[in-house]
Parts: structure tokens; sequence; C-alpha cells
């Protein structure tokens, strides 16, 4: 009897250590995709723009354009790259980022992809609409918004983007008259892996700028109709202004200094 229980002993002990190391392994797997999934959309634009300098090569003033654009997604790759190198020494410094600014650039690296589809593209962009934040995050919040908002769209649909500011946050809107999310769906839009776009999504997009948002202590909501003539989906997040989180820091600093 007593050899049969440390037989099992050991067998539950082997079940266990199975076990931790196929969460650790899931876990990698999971973050690895992630990673990916976060530098997909840069990498994406850097080949089209570097097409696009080759085929308008005669141009210099667009040669230009593009070569800026791209060095604003090398940027993007350079600081997920040390973000993801640099987790366990803790987060960069914030610094005061203008949402208008942010917006526009998204708008600008995808601008190719709304004059393929003929989008129009309607926006609505208050100046000094600053929060304290990473720019690169929220560069990769806006691409991905901005990346589903034109695969949703048919040719000719119509994007909008509002960005507006009140006494203590900035309030960023971008919404679509596509096809919509159903009900059901849209209740599990920010859960990981979950997606709408069959074999062409990782389902990480918005569980990540969701994370990313709640991370500059925002929030993004949804909401979506697939009512015939009145259908579409729309973002918005919401982030404390720079003054605001400024306090916010300040405070919390003077709290645990």
């Amino acid at each position: 009897m007593e050899e049969s229980i440390t037989e099992r002993n050991d067998r539950w002990a082997e079940l266990e250590e199975a076990l931790r190391q196929s969460r650790t392994l899931a876990a990698a797997g999971q973050f690895a995709a992630a990673v990916m999934h976060e530098i997909n959309n840069p990498l994406e634009a850097i080949t089209n723009l570097a097409y696009l300098a080759r085929e308008e090569a005669d141009d210099p003033e667009k040669v230009r354009e593009y070569v800026s654009l791209l060095q604003e997604q090398l940027a993007s790759v350079v600081q997920i790259a040390h973000q993801t190198l640099s987790f366990h020494r803790g987060a960069a410094a914030l610094a005061a980022v203008d949402m208008g600014e942010i917006t526009d650039a998204a708008v600008r690296v995808y601008q190719w992809k709304l004059a393929a589809k003929q989008i129009r593209l309607l926006k609505e962009i208050v100046p000094d609409a600053k929060v304290r934040a990473h720019a690169g995050e929220l560069l990769q919040v806006m691409s991905n918004l901005v990346v589903n908002a034109i695969d949703a769209l048919p040719e000719k649909g119509t994007l909008r983007l509002r960005v507006r500011r009140c006494e203590a946050q900035v309030h960023l809107t971008i919404a679509d008259d596509g096809h919509g999310i159903p009900e059901p769906m849209l209740a599990k839009v920010f859960d990981p892996f979950f997606t709408t776009k069959a074999d062409r999504g990782t389902g990480l997009g918005l569980a990540i700028s969701k994370a990313i948002v709640e991370r500059h202590q925002g929030t993004i909501r949804s909401r979506s109709s697939t009512r015939k003539g009145r259908s579409g989906t729309a973002f918005r997040i919401s982030l404390p202004r720079e003054i605001e989180a400024a306090e916010r820091e300040s405070a919390g600093s003077r709290v645990t200094g």
C-alpha cells in the first residue's frame, strides 16, 4: 500500500510539472504572437512605402514624403522591440502626446488603402488635444483601429475620425459605415484571439489596444449596428488630458514616496 501511494504521488508530481511546463509554453506562445501582431502593421506599412518610393523614384518630393513616413514606422518598430526587451526594467518615461498628430500619422500611413477603396475620410480634430503617453503605443492603437475600419468598409464607404477634449479628458472616436458587428460578437471583440476576419486576423489587435489604453489610465468602448441602411461600428477612446495625467502621476508619487 505504501509503495502504491508513493507511486501515485510521483505520478501527480509529474503531471503537475508537465502542466506547469505546458502553461509556460502557452504563455510564451501567446506573448510571441502578441509581439508579432504589434509589429505586423508597421512592417506592412514599411513594405508598401518602400514600394511606392521605388515606383515614384523620379519624383524627389514624393520620395522624401514616403521616406519620412517610413522612418516613422521604423521608429515604432524600434520602440516595440525596446519595450519587449525591457519589460523586466519597467516602463519608459511618459511624454506629452497630441492625439490629433497621432491620428494624422496613422491616416497618412494607410492613405494608400483608403485611396484603393475610394473611402471618404471625414476628420474633426481640435488642436492641443494632449495626453501623457507613449507615442509609439498610441500609434499602434490607432493603426489597429484604422486598419480594422478600412477592412470593414465597402468601396466608397465613409470613415469618420474625431478628436475632442474636455476639462479632464481627450476623446478619440473612429467610426465606419461598414457591415457592423453582430451583438453577440461585439461583446467579445476585446477578448484575446477573438476575430471576425476568419483566416485573416489573429484576434489580438483590439485586445492589445485595450491593454495599452488601460495602461494609460484610459478606457476604450465600442458600439455597432447591423441594421440595413444604418450599419457601422464606432470605437471611442478616452484618456486623461496631459495636465490631468501629470497631476495623477504627481499625486501617486506623493502617496508612495
